[in-house]
């Protein structure tokens, strides 16, 4: 179950940081509720995971999973660069959170 809240916390992260950027700053309160909402749930299940897998290896692939998935979002909703550079980065983002999976205890 641990597992799955992670992802859940990473799914969550991707979702606060779009909303980030659509808050405004803060300023449109019909996004920033949500935005903050999505914080704190992120958080939350990323406490929960850390009760059963290692703080090292859980906090590494939050932020992997969000650091990457909201680079996709810019590129998709914002047209940020799709250079191949960028791409493999984010593959290389990818294949950590995959070896941090398969090495982890717990």
């Amino acid at each position: 179950m641990a597992w799955t809240y992670l992802f859940v916390a990473g799914i969550l992260e991707i979702a606060w940081a779009v909303g980030l950027k659509y808050s405004d700053g803060f300023t449109r309160l019909n996004v920033t509720i949500p935005t903050v909402t999505a914080m704190a749930a992120s958080f939350y299940f990323l406490a929960q995971a850390i009760r059963v897998l290692p703080i090292g290896t859980a906090y590494a692939i939050w932020t992997g999973i969000g650091a990457a998935g909201t680079a996709v979002a810019g590129m998709i909703l914002w047209q940020e660069s799709r250079e191949v550079a960028r791409l493999l980065c984010l593959l290389l983002i990818i294949t950590g959170i995959i070896g941090l999976k398969l090495t982890a205890k717990g």
